[in-house]
C-alpha cells in the first residue's frame, strides 16, 4: 500500500514537472534568461516573417516622418514573442518602452500618471490589455486618438476637469483573448498582428541561437528533437533546452544531441508531439467520458478540475493547431489523429446528427 502511494506521488510529481515545463506563460525565475535571449532587432527575430517584414516598413516610415508608430495590437497564445516584439519596436524607433498590464492600471488616475510621463514617440506596452476596466478603457481612447487626457481635480461641488495634452506616443497592446476586446478599443489600433505557432524549422533555429548565447553545445539533431516537442512556442523551446542541458551534463556527454533530448523529454512526460500528461488527459476525457464529444468547455473544465481560461488559453490552441481537437457549435470533438496518437480505436458513428459520422482525418 505504501509502495502504491509512493508510486502515485511520483506520477503526480512527474505530471507537475511536465506541465510546468510546457506552460507557455513566463515564470519569474526565467526573467534573466528571457532578457539574455531576447533578440535586439527585427533583423534578429526568427519566425513570423510576414509580420516582421511589414513592421520593418511601418517603423521605417514612422522614423522618416518623425512620428510615433501607429498603435499596434499583438494577439496570440502565450510564449510566441509579443513582449519581445514590443521591446524590439521601442529599440527600432529609438525610444523608451514603458511596460504595464491591464490589471495593474486600476483606475483612470493610474492611467493619467503613466501617460503624462511618456516622452515623444515612446511606446506604452500594455500586456493583457483585454483586462482593462471599462472606465480606464474609456479614458484611454482620447489618449490614443487625440493625445490628451481629462483629469478631475477637487471633490464634490468644487470638482473640475482639466484636459492635459500628451506627447505623441504608441500603444502596443498584447492579448491572448482577442474576442474579449471591445470593438471601440480594437478599432483604435492601426496594426493588428496575429502571431502564429512557429514551425519546427524556426524553433530549431531559435534553439541553436539560444544555445550559442548560453554556451550550450548542441548538434543539429538535438535542436530538431527539442523543436519537435516545443509545442510551436519559443519560450517552451528555450525552457526545454535548459532542462536538456542539465541531463546532458549529468547523465550524457555534455552535448545536447537527439538521444539525450528525447530521453529528457520522456523522463519529463513529454511525448513526441509535445503533449504532456494534462494534454493526454484532456483528450482521453473527451474520448472516454464523453464518447469523443461534442462536449462543452464548462463540462470539460469541471471534469478536469481546471479553470476554463486555462483550457482555452493554454491547452486548446496547440491541440487545435495539431489537428487533435476541433471546436464546433456544440462543443469540443476529439479528432481521428487524437485516437491514433493515444492508441485508441476511433469509432464509426451513425451519420445524420450534427458532427456525427466517421471521424474526420
Amino acid at each position: 500500500m505504501a509502495t502504491r502511494k509512493r508510486t502515485e506521488k511520483a506520477a503526480e510529481s512527474d505530471r507537475a514537472v511536465s506541465q510546468e515545463v510546457l506552460d507557455p506563460t513566463p515564470m519569474r525565475e526565467e526573467e534573466r534568461f528571457d532578457r539574455a535571449l531576447r533578440p535586439a532587432s527585427l533583423a534578429e527575430y526568427v519566425g513570423q516573417s510576414a509580420h516582421v517584414e511589414n513592421l520593418k516598413i511601418f517603423v521605417e516610415a514612422a522614423r522618416r516622418r518623425g512620428e510615433p508608430l501607429d498603435h499596434v495590437l499583438l494577439c496570440g497564445p502565450p510564449g510566441l514573442g509579443k513582449t519581445t516584439l514590443a521591446h524590439i519596436l521601442a529599440k527600432e524607433m529609438g525610444t523608451q518602452l514603458h511596460a504595464t498590464s491591464g490589471p495593474a492600471i486600476e483606475h483612470k488616475g493610474a492611467l493619467a500618471a503613466i501617460v503624462t510621463k511618456l516622452d515623444g514617440n515612446d511606446i506604452l506596452f500594455i500586456d493583457e490589455i483585454h483586462r482593462l476596466s471599462a472606465v480606464v478603457e474609456e479614458n484611454l481612447y482620447p489618449a490614443m486618438e487625440d493625445f490628451q487626457i481629462d483629469v478631475v481635480t477637487g471633490e464634490g461641488a468644487y470638482a473640475s476637469s482639466i484636459t492635459l495634452p500628451l506627447r505623441p506616443f504608441t500603444v502596443v497592446g498584447a492579448t491572448t483573448r482577442t474576442g474579449l476586446l471591445t470593438s471601440p478599443l480594437l478599432s483604435r489600433f492601426g496594426h493588428v498582428i496575429r502571431l502564429d505557432f512557429y514551425s519546427e524549422e524556426e524553433l530549431a533555429a531559435i534553439v541553436r541561437r539560444s544555445a550559442a548565447l548560453l554556451h550550450i553545445p548542441v548538434d543539429v539533431e538535438g535542436a530538431a528533437a527539442i523543436a519537435a516537442r516545443a509545442r510551436g512556442t519559443p519560450r517552451i523551446a528555450n525552457r526545454l533546452l535548459r532542462n536538456v542541458r542539465d541531463f546532458a551534463e549529468v547523465v550524457g556527454r555534455g552535448v545536447v544531441d537527439a538521444k539525450i533530448a528525447e530521453s529528457t523529454c520522456e523522463r519529463l512526460g513529454i511525448d513526441a508531439l509535445g503533449l504532456d500528461a494534462m494534454d493526454r488527459r484532456l483528450l482521453r476525457t473527451i474520448i472516454e467520458v464523453y464518447d469523443g464529444g461534442p462536449v462543452g468547455v464548462e463540462a470539460l473544465a469541471a471534469s478536469l478540475a481546471e479553470p476554463r481560461d486555462t483550457i482555452e488559453d493554454v491547452y486548446e490552441p496547440f491541440l487545435l493547431q495539431r489537428g487533435l481537437l476541433s471546436r464546433t457549435n456544440r462543443g469540443r470533438v476529439a479528432q481521428r489523429r487524437a485516437y491514433e496518437h493515444l492508441g485508441i480505436a476511433p469509432p464509426r458513428r451513425p451519420p445524420g446528427n450534427g458532427e456525427q459520422g466517421t471521424l474526420p482525418i
